[in-house]
């Protein structure tokens, strides 16, 4: 992982991984790695997220064609906002 930012309802990192593994695999890894560990981690997200999806199905994924990482680091970099300071307690109070 090169950079990453996670705001309340999605999350953007960049990453670079071997062509030989496919980015459905790798989404998958991720997903269910943290999902793993927060849910560990974290008392009231297993019990809020016990027997279902804590992240969504879906993905969005690019290549970074013709732009460079620095400029997606800069683009990743601005989504984060003053209140965009994500915490697990948060989901406490709802």
């Amino acid at each position: 992982m090169l950079s990453g930012v996670v705001s309340p309802d999605h999350v953007h990192i960049l990453v670079s991984h071997p062509p030989q593994i496919p980015v459905s695999k790798l989404v998958q890894r991720v997903k269910g790695k943290t999902s793993y560990k927060m849910q560990r981690e974290f008392q009231v997200l297993r019990k809020q997220y016990w027997g279902q999806r804590m992240w969504a199905r879906g993905y969005f994924a690019c290549t970074t064609g013709n732009v460079t990482d620095d400029m997606i680091k800069e683009y990743i970099d601005g989504h984060t906002e003053a209140d965009d300071n994500f915490k697990v307690a948060d989901f406490e109070s709802e």
